[in-house]
């Protein structure tokens, strides 16, 4: 042939270049669209062979040159193949790794499946393309998935050759799994009529001289000659080859599986050895890389949810609680978790309704923005309840199932206190629930036990360590505390922590003096300034002031203490205010227990309790994943009680829905009690801690409680007539305009739910609707979602909607620089509407004292009665030049605020003459829970 008649070189080179190219804007892309999201490659070897090791490096170079991080993970030649396995499935389920090759061949010296290896890479992440599940999709004509590298270059090239391979007959010499059968496929479904040729073809020549299409990867040096070849056939030379050659420098030329210098005189294009399909190898690797990480920031950031919705069967009357929460046959948690988002490794299941998110998803959704945050309050809570949580759950409801915005529920873990005292149950009421309904009362998965675990660990070592104390001498104390195991003396990290804190610079345990021994060993804690006590989740008046230590064992060493309930318990204000595990760590770190006889703090690290308390909590800090009656998500997490602590679901839960919903949808959260109480604490405490800042507040309302706070009966039977309703109603939104005025303050528009029930009429609700107007709201909505679902929270919905959409200009109620004292004057005044604050001695020495210490600058969480505005329960509506006296006062130093207690509060509650007990009861042939309402 003529010099003008020789093949086309097809440059994998070249081809490689130009697809690195498009693959750098490609990853440029995704991190201007998703926030700095950035694609991961994992590259896996056992072993260190050289050549191996040549190939990774070039994957890592061009890996960096189109913007792909690419981790280089190593393993020994011994590690076993259960090993191998486990580290495999490690990536698998990493969120922030999107691709992962094992470098073949394995350097290994135990025997190992190398085909095990390659199916054990989870099909989304194998972007060698050589998992079963992408080979056979392959195989089937499904090219939507990760296509295997060397083939999927090999009808690239074919493409650049310009050929239409559709209608071409195509000869594959060579089935292998990694190439010759996959570019048959391949070619295949590019409709080409494909040959396979192999070692036991007969006449092997022949089929050759009838392809237009030549792909060879047979495995043999220059086995395919030019005469073989059909004119103007494309060929694809899979095949790269050593053989001894004294020219070379090296002593050796790499050649294909067809004879270069003949076959390039016949065909009309051909690859070259090397530079040909190698090249293309890697950048289809990088391909399927930047493929499977779209995938992956596209189902991220993905704007809408697909939710299952469940639908509802409303019946009338209205069924019991239990009734329709059993009615309903929740979704399996793990389709929900999928359908807001979540990944498998991020979710641990407690059968199949209920399950914990892991914090890890926070690090894997942290580029999102939040969503708008939406925080319930109402007015001044009656003994009959007014349908807070009711109404959290109707409104996301609503926006999730019938308006179709991403919306996720946070609410409070209830204590079994309430559970079984008064309330019953707290997952809401009607047909806005959630469920099951019988788990969010009682155990669910088990956090209230863990803090009520941790904090009495820290009670027993309080108590314990005082006797310690008292009845060893120092070396032998020290000697206990800092003990040779195994003929090693060492401090463990949280008594270096201690050492540092007291000036004690040796790490050696022998290098102390016999003064600071005294110091590191002993605590010396003033038994009269514990303010540590124990908890359990159950109401039990007699525990309010008990007596510890007299057994004999204890030597006369009793004092008195007390229990509180579970969720008064500043451990699970940490649990509730801890925006991750460090966060949380520290925060039980500087637990103040007691002060020494020196005045000094003691607090959890002194103790050497930190380590030990996280670990009880380790799960408790993931929150746990439920659903509503209509099947959209619920966060459940911490219970912090509303009087003594802020009375908030958790910052993580909270902070995790927000990146989950996107940055259109809705976290919709709940404050405990009024805006007096609950709404103070959220803005002023948890809103500081989180730096999250809610778009609307909804005030929840009923007009049976605010007739009652105008003076008139709530008993459902009572008689009265339709004027005197009206007139005390008149005077009761008083109560209500205080809370809107209460919200206002903070800059974030307010809209008023009124909480329908069957006897309220039209025009009681115009003058709720007017008189919330009057005072500041930006609407006020009747909302039927106790009888119908989301349906009947649609136009409270709307309102929210379009209330979130409003100018915001947030404020705090009151500067952290200001002095206690001053702040909390300015939450009596403003929140309750006191006229004046009476602080008694002991408060004012306390307060200051607290100032000395460096706490002055926490913010303030103020326990009074819920019942009123004022301090007194017994004063309705909106009190007025009353005293608010703050009667006691102390700090928690981990949660991170100040309690002051105004009037009588206990942090232990009491059953009642009737309490919920006498309803609860378990049916032993089905195992159903009765009595829960």
């Amino acid at each position: 042939m003529s010099e003008a008649s020789v093949a086309k070189v097809l440059s994998g080179t070249e081809l490689s270049k130009e697809t690195k190219i498009g693959l750098k804007k490609q990853t440029d892309a995704l991190a201007e669209h998703f926030n700095g999201f950035k694609v991961h490659l994992v590259i896996v070897q056992v072993g260190g062979r050289d050549d191996s090791n040549v190939y990774i490096r070039q994957k890592i170079k061009s890996a960096a040159e189109v913007g792909v991080k690419a981790s280089h993970i190593q393993y020994p030649k011994t590690i076993t193949q259960t090993e191998l396995l486990s580290e495999i499935n490690k990536y698998n389920t990493d969120p922030s790794v999107h691709g992962i090759i094992v470098q073949m061949p394995l350097d290994c010296i135990e025997n190992i499946d190398s085909h095990l290896i390659t199916n054990a890479v989870s099909p989304e992440k194998d972007v060698d393309g050589l998992n079963i599940v992408n080979e056979g999709r392959v195989a089937i004509g499904d090219l939507t998935g990760l296509i295997p590298c060397t083939p999927n270059g090999v009808i690239q090239l074919i493409k650049r050759s310009g050929i239409e391979i559709s209608g071409t007959r195509a000869v594959v010499l060579g089935r292998s799994k990694i190439v010759g059968a996959p570019v048959a496929s391949l070619l295949l479904w590019h409709n080409a009529t494909v040959t396979i040729c192999h070692s036991k073809t007969k006449d092997i020549e022949k089929e050759v001289s009838k392809a237009d299409i030549l792909v060879v990867a047979i495995g043999k040096p220059e086995f395919v000659h030019g005469s073989w070849i059909k004119p103007g056939a494309v060929v694809i030379d899979c095949g790269i080859n050593s053989l001894p050659d004294s020219s070379k420098k090296s002593g050796y030329r790499l050649v294909g599986d067809v004879h270069y210098t003949s076959a390039s005189q016949i065909a009309s294009a051909i690859t070259p050895v090397p530079g040909g399909v190698g090249p293309m190898t890697v950048a289809m690797l990088l391909s399927n890389t930047v493929q499977a990480a779209t995938k992956v920031a596209n189902i991220i950031y993905k704007s809408q949810w697909n939710l299952g919705i469940l639908p509802l069967k409303l019946q009338r009357p209205v069924p019991s609680d239990i009734e329709i929460a059993r009615s309903q046959e929740p979704k399996n948690i793990m389709v929900l978790a999928k359908e807001i988002g979540l990944q498998e490794s991020e979710v641990i299941l407690y059968g199949n309704k209920k399950a914990k998110i892991c914090l890890s998803a926070l690090d894997r959704l942290k580029n999102i923005k939040n969503g708008k945050y939406v925080v319930i309050t109402g007015i001044t809570p009656t003994s009959l309840g007014e349908g807070k949580s009711t109404t959290t759950v109707g409104l996301v409801q609503a926006l999730a199932a019938h308006s179709k915005k991403n919306t996720i529920a946070c609410l409070r873990q209830p204590s079994q206190g309430p559970t079984f005292g008064i309330k019953g149950g707290a997952a809401g009421g009607g047909y806005s629930q959630v469920i099951p309904m019988e788990d969010f009362n009682l155990h669910l998965t088990g956090d209230i036990h863990a803090v009520t675990a941790a904090n009495n660990l820290m009670a027993a070592q309080i108590d314990t360590r005082m006797f310690h104390e008292a009845t060893q001498k120092d070396q032998a104390l020290y000697d206990r505390l800092v003990p040779t195991v195994n003929g090693v003396r060492k401090f463990s990290p949280i008594q270096l922590n201690r050492l540092k804190r007291l000036g004690i610079n040796h790490t050696d345990p022998s290098k102390l003096t016999a003064e600071e021994i005294a110091s590191f060993s002993r605590l010396n804690i003033d038994p009269n300034t514990i303010t540590w006590n124990r908890v359990m989740d159950t109401n039990d008046r007699f525990l309010r002031k008990i007596t510890v230590g007299q057994s004999p064992t204890e030597k006369n060493r009793t004092r008195q203490t007390c229990f509180d309930i579970s969720v008064a318990s500043e451990i699970m204000a940490i649990l509730a205010l801890a925006k991750d595990v460090k966060d949380l760590k520290e925060r039980l770190s500087n637990i103040v227990v007691a002060q020494d006889i020196n005045g000094k703090n003691v607090t959890a690290d002194d103790l050497g309790m930190t380590g030990a308390m996280a670990v009880l909590l380790k799960d408790a800090i993931n929150p746990t994943l439920m659903q509503t009656l209509e099947g959209t998500p619920v966060l459940v997490h911490a219970g912090p009680f509303a009087n003594i602590a802020h009375g908030a679901s958790s910052i993580v839960a909270d902070l995790l829905a927000s990146k989950l919903v996107g940055s259109d949808g809705f976290v919709v959260t709940e404050a405990g009690f009024g805006s007096d109480i609950g709404m103070e604490k959220f803005f002023n405490i948890k809103t500081r801690y989180s730096g999250l800042l809610p778009s609307t507040i909804v005030l929840v309302c009923t007009i049976r409680a605010l007739r009652m706070h105008g003076g008139g009966a709530i008993h459902p039977n009572t008689s009265v007539t339709p004027e005197e309703k009206e007139e005390a109603l008149s005077k009761g939104v008083e109560n209500l305009q205080k809370h809107i005025s209460n919200s206002v303050k903070y800059g974030i528009p307010v809209v008023v739910a009124i909480n329908a029930m069957n006897a309220d009429t039209e025009n009681e609700w115009k003058i709720v609707r007017d008189a919330s107007l009057q005072a500041g709201a930006i609407d006020a909505v009747v909302s039927t979602h106790w009888e119908n679902g989301g349906s009947g929270a649609i136009k409270l919905a709307e309102a929210v909607i379009s209330a979130s959409q409003q100018p915001q200009e947030f404020k705090f109620l009151y500067d952290l620089n200001m002095p206690l004292q001053l702040k909390i004057e300015t939450i009596a005044k403003e929140m309750y509407g006191a006229k004046s604050v009476e602080f008694n001695e002991n408060v004012l020495n306390k307060l200051n004292t607290y100032e000395s210490k460096g706490y002055g600058k926490l913010p303030v969480c103020v326990a009074k009665t819920a019942l009123s505005l004022s301090g007194d329960p017994n004063l309705k509506g909106v009190p007025t030049n009353f005293t608010l006296p703050i009667v006691d006062v102390y700090v928690s130093v981990g949660a991170g605020f100040v309690v002051t207690i105004a009037g009588e509060i206990s942090k232990m509650p009491s059953l009642s003459t009737r309490p919920s007990i006498y309803d609860i009861d378990l049916n032993t042939e089905t195992g159903e829970i009765i009595g829960l309402s």
